[in-house]
C-alpha cells in the first residue's frame, strides 16, 4: 500500500485564497482528498483529528460548506462547533481581535463564512489557530480546490484543461481563476460588462499564468468563452447580499444562461459544473443541470473530501494516510 503522509511542507497557517497556496501543496491536497475519499467509500476509519475541535462561524447561510465541514470533522474523529453570529459577543460589539485570541485558546481551527474578505484577513492576523475562508464576497477557495478534484477525476489531468465560466464574475469565478492559473489550465470567462471578475485577481493570476503556462481570457460573448471547453461552469446570478439587484441582474444576465445550445459549442465530452444552489431556468436550464454531461452531484460530494484534506493538513500533526 502506498503511504500518503502529511509532509513537513504544509499549508501556511491559514487558507484564505487559492493564490496563496503553493502549487505543490494543491497537488498534495488533491492526493490526500482522493485517499480520504477512497477510505470513506470503503468504510475504513480515518480518525486523523481525534480530540480536535473546529469552530464554524457563519454570517451567511450555508448548506454544502457547513455540512461538509461538520460531517468531515466528525469522520476525522474530531468535533465541530457551530457558532451562530447572533449568539456570540461579536454581535454586541466585541472586537474581532479579542474574539479571535480567546477562541484560539478553545479551538484548533475555525471556518469563517462572511461578506467582507477583510474580515477573514483580520481573523487570520489575530488568531493563533488556523483560519479557513468558508466564503467571502471576494473568494471561495474551498469550492475551487474541490472543483479541481472533480475535474481531475473526470478528465484525468488538470494541465491544459479548459474551463469556461459563464455568467456573473463572482467569488467562485475569482477562485477558479486563481486555481486555473496555479495549475496551468486555461480558463475563459464569458461575463457581461460590469459583471466581470475582480481585476486585481485577474492581474495576479495572469502573472502566475506566465510561470505555469495557464491561459486566462475574458470575453463578453458566452459562445466565444465556451468554444472547445472541457468544462462548462455556471453559478447563481444573484449572490447572497445582492438580492436588491435581482431585477437588473436577471435582465442583464439572461443571455448568459447555460443551456443545451451553449453547451453544444463546447467539446462533445465536456462536463457541466455548478457549485449549487442552482436556480433552474435562470443561470442554467433543468435539461443541462440534470442531463448526462452534468457532474454537479459528484462535484458537491467532493466538497466533503477536499474539506477533510484541508482540515487534516491544517489541524493535523504529521499524520499519515494509507491508500
Amino acid at each position: 500500500m502506498t503511504l500518503l503522509s502529511q509532509r513537513t511542507t504544509r499549508l501556511a497557517k491559514d487558507l484564505l485564497d487559492v493564490a496563496a497556496v503553493p502549487k505543490g501543496e494543491v497537488e498534495r491536497l488533491l492526493i490526500l482528498a482522493a485517499a480520504l475519499k477512497k477510505k470513506q467509500r470503503h468504510g475504513i476509519a480515518h480518525a486523523l483529528l481525534k480530540g480536535k475541535t473546529l469552530g464554524l462561524l457563519f454570517q451567511k447561510p450555508s448548506t454544502r460548506t457547513r455540512v461538509s465541514f461538520e460531517a468531515g470533522m466528525h469522520q476525522l474523529g474530531g468535533h465541530a462547533l457551530v457558532l451562530p453570529m447572533a449568539d456570540i459577543q461579536l454581535s454586541r460589539g466585541e472586537s474581532v481581535a479579542d474574539t479571535a485570541r480567546v477562541l484560539s485558546r478553545y479551538l484548533d481551527g475555525i471556518v469563517i463564512r462572511t461578506y467582507d474578505h477583510g474580515t477573514v484577513e483580520e481573523w487570520a492576523r489575530e488568531a493563533t489557530m488556523p483560519v479557513i475562508n468558508g466564503l467571502t464576497d471576494l473568494s471561495h477557495p474551498c469550492q475551487a480546490l474541490s472543483d479541481l478534484l472533480t475535474i481531475k477525476e473526470k478528465k484525468g489531468r488538470l494541465k491544459g484543461i479548459k474551463i469556461a465560466y459563464v455568467g456573473d464574475g463572482n467569488n467562485v469565478a475569482n477562485s477558479l481563476i486563481e486555481a486555473a492559473a496555479k495549475m496551468g489550465m486555461a480558463i475563459s470567462l464569458g461575463c457581461p460588462s460590469g459583471y466581470q471578475p475582480d481585476q486585481h485577481v485577474v492581474d495576479l493570476a495572469r502573472a502566475e499564468a506566465a510561470k505555469t503556462g495557464a491561459v486566462i481570457e475574458l470575453d463578453h460573448d458566452p459562445y466565444v468563452a465556451v468554444k472547445e471547453a472541457d468544462v462548462v461552469y455556471a453559478d447563481v446570478w444573484i449572490s447572497m447580499g445582492r438580492e436588491r439587484e435581482q431585477a437588473r441582474r436577471l435582465r442583464v444576465l439572461a443571455p448568459y444562461q447555460v443551456n443545451s445550445r451553449l453547451v453544444a459549442k463546447a467539446k462533445p465530452d465536456a462536463i457541466v459544473m455548478h457549485c449549487l444552489p442552482a436556480h433552474r431556468g435562470e443561470e442554467i436550464t433543468a435539461e443541462v443541470l440534470d442531463g448526462p454531461q452534468s457532474v454537479v452531484m459528484d462535484q458537491a460530494e467532493n466538497r466533503l473530501h477536499m474539506q477533510k484534506a484541508i482540515l487534516t493538513n491544517l489541524l493535523g500533526k504529521g499524520r499519515q494516510v494509507r491508500r
